[in-house]
């Protein structure tokens, strides 16, 4: 493997589980297709032996890269367009026995400067996939990348999919919306159409420019420059992280299993960390950064949602599904990659 092929998903789990096989020869649609969670299930997806059709917009800034797809492009039907272009989805959607409704906005603090482009993309966006797919694969099964952010306002830990939607911002709210046309489609149309709520997911490929699409890959970031991480407070705020091969997993699995169609399931490690133990372990794998503690900013405080842990009983129950990468393991992994690949993604 050379320094400009970068490696996939470990496939050992994926090709270790029978109903995986459903993807061999089948065409798979995945929008976002050349952001991080799309990028990966893509590659996942050509494993498997299926063809993956992507459909991304390459907007600047929110983790679009060709570098994701390096050593695959050839196997990979790349169309650039905006999933609020009705054509352009029809046309991809051509075929099509899957869908991966992953392309979106994910900034919770550009939402708050932009809520009405923020609404546009995520609300009208993925209805368009939505809609498209009723009308030109009606048989296709779709799967939205929903998010934990959803739940906003934590009330009560574990959280599962009962608790109430209590969104801080209009971000949270527009993917929420997604997961709600989702629902409506299977209950009006029939369609087998599943939401999972990812939390924290990383690992190779991440956006790592900024720090506006969440804390993990900027720390992962911070790491591998031996910078200084700053952690609001004490650092004691507790998230659920998940590698990226188990979302990917967890993804293609919600699409082949009967008993997913209609549902929401949360998708977490069920072994939550606080940040300061995170910043603490990829300081000690990449040998270098300190931390730093300081006070909350106000902007950030008005949308923290409380400590974060996700009940995952209902997707295991459903699909099997536990995740099989460690928090060390994955951020090991993840700095790996960054460190060998960083001209790509810097």
């Amino acid at each position: 493997m050379t320094q400009d092929t970068p490696p996939g998903p470990d496939m050992e789990a994926f090709l270790a589980d029978r109903r995986l096989q459903d993807y061999k020869g089948a065409r798979a649609l995945v929008t976002g297709g050349l952001g991080f969670i799309g990028s990966n299930t893509v590659r996942a997806l050509n494993a498997l032996g299926a063809r993956a059709v992507v459909l991304d917009s390459m907007a600047e800034g929110h983790g679009a890269n060709r570098f994701n797809l390096r050593g695959i492009e050839d196997a990979v039907d790349v169309r650039i367009a905006d999933i609020r272009d009705q054509a352009a989805v029809a046309a991809a959607l051509e075929g099509c026995d899957f869908v991966f409704s992953i392309a979106g906005l994910g900034s919770h603090l550009e939402s708050l400067e932009d809520p009405f482009l923020d609404l546009d993309v995520n609300g009208r966006g993925t209805l368009t996939v939505l809609e498209a797919a009723r009308k030109h694969a009606p048989g296709a099964r779709v799967v939205y990348s929903g998010t934990r952010s959803e739940y906003g306002r934590i009330q009560s830990r574990p959280v599962s999919e009962t608790h109430p939607l209590l969104p801080t911002e209009s971000n949270s709210a527009d993917k929420a919306l997604g997961t709600l046309y989702h629902i409506a489609y299977h209950a009006a149309h029939g369609m087998h159409t599943v939401s999972l709520r990812l939390t924290n997911t990383y690992g190779p490929r991440m956006l790592v420019q900024h720090y506006r699409q969440g804390f993990i890959n900027w720390f992962v970031r911070l790491a591998v420059e031996g910078a200084t991480f700053r952690l609001y407070g004490d650092g004691s705020q507790v998230r659920d992280l998940v590698y990226v091969d188990d979302t990917v997993r967890a993804l293609l699995l919600a699409a082949v299993v009967p008993e997913a169609a209609g549902q929401v399931m949360n998708v977490g490690s069920g072994r939550p960390a606080s940040l300061k133990e995170i910043a603490e372990t990829l300081v000690e794998i990449a040998g270098r950064g300190a931390i730093e503690y300081v006070p909350f900013p106000e902007d950030a405080r008005r949308i923290e949602i409380g400590d974060y842990v996700a009940d995952v009983s209902r997707i295991k129950d459903t699909l099997g599904w536990s995740p099989t990468v460690s928090l060390r393991e994955g951020l090991e992994r993840s700095v790996r990659y960054y460190e060998r690949y960083r001209e790509h993604y810097w």
